[in-house]
């Protein structure tokens, strides 16, 4: 696998998105609570993207990450209209594992800007694109 070789070089390598809130994108709307917020499965899904996109630039074409491990501490609320702006910074890789230090902040409809919405780690596994989906049940 040659995304494995000269992975060192990943380290510090940033992934950012921005995404408006919509009511799809709420608790409420994604199961996972009563009120018309930010639900916490949508940011996590955010910040995965922008884990992806830290790397998209280096990887070959046969690899690809998938995810292995999630932990983030969602602290505040973001309400519809609100744009998320999520960073994903590659901090370290031991063998085919590539650890992120991820964050969030959004930006109100009025243009002030709340950061520390969202934090933790997400820990991706690089395999063979192939490989990983030839693994039958």
């Amino acid at each position: 696998m040659t995304a494995q070789r000269g992975h060192a070089s990943w380290v510090g390598r940033v992934g950012r998105v921005e995404a408006t809130v919509e009511h799809s994108d709420t608790a409420i709307s994604l199961g996972s609570g009563t009120v018309p917020v930010l639900g916490t499965p949508r940011l996590i899904a955010l910040m995965e993207k922008a884990t992806c996109d830290a790397v998209e630039e280096v990887i070959d074409d046969e690899s690809t990450t998938v995810g292995v491990q999630v932990d983030v501490v969602h602290r505040r609320p973001t309400p519809v209209g609100a744009t998320v702006i999520v960073t994903a910074t590659v901090v370290s890789i031991k063998d085919a594992r590539v650890t992120y230090d991820v964050s969030a902040d959004h930006t109100l409809v009025s243009g002030e800007r709340v950061e520390g919405i969202g934090r933790g780690t997400i820990t991706r596994a690089v395999v063979d694109r192939r490989a990983f989906l030839s693994v039958q049940p």
